[in-house]
């Protein structure tokens, strides 16, 4: 079975939530569940979690839970008869004081978008499929000219072209979503919407104050969030970011998107920061037990451009074919990798490496490249040298041996890394040693006689204490 470097998040819903089903995606390939708290209630997400994490039992895999925050409203309100149809050339209201909508009119769930437009304003509403001129801004109202049209349906989404929407990335429900996903112990948060550093660390003060440990992920969607040091900043504040192509390309223009994507990757990489690239990757899968010849390139793509994982939405939490889309995804992902060649060499560059446990994570990499050997073996408590190493391609599988659950799950996201557990107890370096050999033999990742780079850290237990690489043979590493 050949090993995939690029990871799978599957988002849960509807289609997906049953045992069974959820059983068969976590055999395909699922590496990470999302949690939509855009839809259902707390106890919803709470009991798919506890399912997720019974499963994983049963199972063996390691599958981690990613809460997905809903974010501001930057929505429309509804209408009477729940759609209208849109003709290009129609003047169309946005009234923030309205209840009920008919063809002339609409409300706002979002009731400050009338003071951050102004006459000449593009909007776009559901994802782009409609466009309004703004021609006039008057109190609440927003006297608009319909320049392409459709129907349009209750609660559809609204951004303003090139962005600039003052809505704050965290709302109160987010906030109190933040201690739901604290409690049901999430391994990654992503922030959505967020336009700066200081979103990324309120979510970090506010997870951590509810007792939670997760990782966070920056969902990049706003024209000024894509800023080169607004992104700069938020990847600092985060321990990684979504390319979340579907309000990003609203805003920016869908023509920009292909190289935002292929330059965030390649910073956040640059900067030891996890990525992942989302919205519709798999659309046409919601109806359709095939995908398309295009998404196939487009998940090839991404996969090239470096990133973490791939994300299916719609695919699995509503579509007809969630089992097969994580099939497919996984089929593709594999044939992509083994078309891309490591140039580990090259990637060294201009690397500057200032800390010892970088440093001897690097080493490992470099040594690994050059001898051919099987597998890395990092022991590892908080997770930082299996992410380091899984920044550079040096083609040879990275499995992050911990004795912290937490971290186990942690490195389910991370590219070319597998994670195992150690259950050991004591403070010996040799022993734990041998029991990292037994366990990597036991789960089929090297054989008697395989060569081995194995990094370590002492004191035995403390995190970013990885001080020691070795070069062994399986089999053959004794208590001297």
């Amino acid at each position: 079975m050949l090993l995939r470097s690029t990871k799978i998040v599957a988002t849960l819903g509807p289609s997906s939530t049953d045992p069974e089903t959820l059983e068969r995606m976590f055999l395909a390939g699922a590496d990470v569940v999302r949690l939509n708290f855009s839809h259902g209630s707390a106890q919803d997400h709470i009991q798919r979690a506890e399912l997720v994490r019974s499963l994983c039992r049963k199972t063996g895999r390691t599958v981690a839970i990613m809460a997905d925050l809903q974010g501001p409203k930057i929505r429309i309100g509804r209408f009477k008869e729940g759609r209208i149809a849109l003709n290009k050339g129609d003047q169309f209201v946005l009234d923030a004081e309205c209840e009920l909508g008919d063809q002339g009119h609409v409300g706002l769930d979002y009731k400050d978008l009338p003071r951050d437009v102004k006459p000449g304003d593009m909007l776009l509403l559901d994802d782009g499929r409609m466009v309004l001129d703004v021609v006039e801004v008057a109190g609440h109202r927003i006297s608009c000219t319909v320049r392409h049209g459709g129907e349009l349906s209750n609660n559809k989404g609204i951004n303003r072209k090139g962005g600039g929407l003052t809505a704050p990335a965290l709302t109160s429900k987010d906030m109190e979503d933040i201690r739901v996903a604290a409690a049901m112990k999430c391994d990654y948060l992503a922030v959505s919407f967020p336009k700066s550093s200081a979103d990324m660390y309120m979510a970090g003060q506010l997870m951590q104050a509810a007792g939670g440990h997760a990782l966070l992920i920056a969902k990049i969607e706003r024209a000024e969030a894509v800023e080169p040091q607004a992104l700069r900043d938020i990847m600092s504040a985060s321990d990684g970011i979504m390319v979340a192509r579907g309000d990003l390309a609203v805003e920016v223009g869908d023509a920009s998107v292909p190289a935002l994507q292929k330059r965030m990757i390649r910073q956040a990489r640059e900067l030891n920061k996890l990525t992942i690239t989302a919205t519709q990757m798999m659309e046409s899968m919601v109806a359709s037990p095939v995908p398309t010849r295009a998404e196939v390139s487009d998940v090839a793509n991404a996969v090239l451009d470096g990133t973490d994982a791939v994300m299916l939405s719609a695919e699995t939490a509503s579509g007809k074919y969630p089992v097969e889309t994580v099939e497919a995804m996984d089929r593709i992902c594999v044939e992509a990798e083994h078309t891309e060649p490591p140039a580990l060499d090259r990637e060294f560059l201009d690397r500057v490496f200032t800390r010892v446990d970088q440093s001897i994570a690097m080493a490992a990499l470099f040594t690994a490249y050059h001898l051919k050997v099987k597998a890395i073996a990092a022991l590892t408590e908080s997770g930082s040298t299996a992410l380091w190493m899984s920044r550079l391609n040096c083609g040879v599988p990275i499995y992050a041996l911990t004795t912290q659950t937490s971290t186990r799950y942690r490195c389910a996201l991370m590219r070319d890394t597998y994670p195992i557990v150690v259950e050991y107890a004591g403070n010996d370096r040799e022993e734990l040693l041998l029991e990292a050999e037994k366990v990597m033999v036991e789960n089929g990742a090297v054989q008697k006689g395989d060569l081995i780079v194995l990094t370590i850290g002492e004191p035995i237990g403390k995190a970013g204490g990885t001080n020691t690489m070795k070069i062994v043979k399986v089999g053959e590493h004794r208590r001297a």
